[in-house]
């Protein structure tokens, strides 16, 4: 059985402890009027006026100096200044729009970084979960010694399901302005939006979201629960239920992941919409767990667990963080490509954003959700080595939080993005929670299942 090493629990616990503290920082830091963003943005440009000013009174073999500027400005400044005065309370008054714009993006940053981490870890217990359940419905023959690994990290989708639901809770107090659709005042003047409200309304998009969790959370801790009972039994009539409950939970898995794809994140964007975004959050969810597994499964066996796992093993999920890594970039190149190609000014201003605003994580994403997998995964030699795997696995990772950040980011705080503080924090939060929550369910339960009527061959799993 494992043993949860003091070296790791303290890892884990320092890292949501700094993760805590950076996060209620951020919350501190967001300016609370739109004087406080003024004097921000105006603490902003000082730097750069000031620089721009020296550049023009030391600019080289011209017959500019500073009194000529000075003359024309006079000059030009009483011309113009009966046309300010006349627009100076229009000007005004889009100008505090403007302001109030920035300061709800601003406020909303931490709540955003909050629900993206939140959100990540969530989707990876969940793609687990997923997986777990396709092994059994399958009645795969080389994945029972791998399935206390899955449990384990299953075990997160309890508490970290509470977050989240607790997230879109004060959302819908309007805690935050994550969820633009919440907002009656929005609402009164978009007719869109209005055309929506029998589906997006918060008391129906909670209940909705108490079905997920609630489904997902039953069929977890059933299937664990036989998962156990299964290490004593004399028969097969546990698996054959489990195998039972996993058919089942596929067909409600497929819908409700659906679902919730376009409740949690898509109607973030509540004027876009596309018909392939549940296969797409999927597949991004789905290849971060199986990565997941594999980092977990090589670090227990370098630690002396999980002696029955060999590179065969290795080598399958190493398989499917290449095949689904493929899979998603044909979704997103679909999704992209069809849009674009189409120019439906509706839809198109969903990636044009991104492009625009997010250059960096938007095509960073695409290297690491898709370069870095095919080019370092297509060797199947590779496959097996167990650092390499491990290299891989933390780059796409990195490449689907990047993914969840570039599809909450842009509809929650627009232009006014950088990845500082308490985005850092909330990972940390968040990684450290789940590093805790998982290899403390590892400790519960052998590492080795028993009873499972394909535990032979998957020890002896070769080729």
């Amino acid at each position: 059985m494992y043993t949860l090493s003091s070296k790791l629990k303290l890892t884990a616990i320092i890292f949501m402890i700094v993760g805590a503290v950076g996060l209620i920082y951020g919350f501190i830091a967001a300016p609370e009027t739109v004087e406080d963003v003024k004097e921000m943005m105006a603490s902003e440009h000082h730097g750069e006026e000031h620089g721009e000013e020296i550049n023009v009174e030391q600019l080289p073999g011209e017959n500019v100096t500073v009194e000529n500027i000075e003359g024309y400005e006079s000059e030009t400044a009483h011309g113009d200044e009966a046309h300010a005065e006349a627009g100076h309370g229009e000007e005004a008054g889009h100008g505090d729009e403007h302001y109030e714009h920035i300061l709800h993006q601003l406020q909303n940053k931490p709540w955003a970084a909050l629900y993206v981490a939140a959100f990540f870890f969530f989707m990876i217990s969940l793609g687990v979960l997923a997986f777990y359940a396709i092994q059994y419905a399958a009645q795969a023959g080389w994945s029972p010694v791998l399935f206390r690994v899955m449990e384990a990290i299953t075990a997160y989708l309890v508490p970290g399901g509470i977050i989240v639901f607790v997230l879109l809770v004060l959302s819908g107090l309007h805690l935050n302005h994550l969820f633009v659709w919440m907002d009656p005042e929005v609402v009164a003047h978009d007719e869109i939006i209005q055309n929506k409200t029998a589906y997006l309304n918060v008391p129906f998009f909670l209940i909705r979201a108490a079905i997920y969790l609630g489904g997902w959370m039953l069929f977890r801790q059933l299937l664990r629960k036989n998962s156990i009972k299964m290490d004593s039994a004399t028969d097969n009539k546990i698996f054959k239920k489990n195998f039972k409950l996993s058919a089942g939970f596929l067909v409600f898995f497929i819908v409700t992941e659906s679902m919730m794809s376009w409740d949690w994140i898509m109607s973030l964007d509540p004027h876009w919409f596309s018909t392939l975004f549940g296969w797409f959050v999927f597949a991004s969810l789905f290849v971060s767990g199986i990565t997941t597994i594999a980092i977990i499964s090589i670090y227990l066996k370098s630690r002396g667990y999980l002696e029955f796992v060999n590179d065969s093993h290795i080598h399958d999920l190493a398989k499917f963080m290449f095949g689904i890594s493929i899979f998603w970039t044909y979704l997103w190149f679909s999704q992209f490509m069809l849009i674009w190609y189409s120019n439906i000014p509706e839809e198109v201003v969903y990636f044009i954003q991104r492009i625009e605003d997010y250059q960096l994580p938007f095509f960073g994403m695409l290297i690491t959700n898709f370069l870095f997998p095919v080019l370092l995964l297509m060797n199947s030699d590779y496959k097996r080595v167990n650092w390499f795997v491990i290299m891989t696995g933390i780059v796409i990772l990195c490449g689907h939080y990047l993914n969840v950040y570039v599809m909450v980011m842009p509809a929650t705080v627009g232009e006014s993005w950088f990845i500082g503080i308490p985005e850092i924090s909330a990972v940390l939060l968040f990684g450290g929670l789940f590093t805790f929550i998982v290899f403390n369910a590892l400790t519960k339960a052998p590492l080795l299942v028993k009873g499972n009527p394909f535990i032979k061959e998957s020890k002896h799993y070769h080729y």
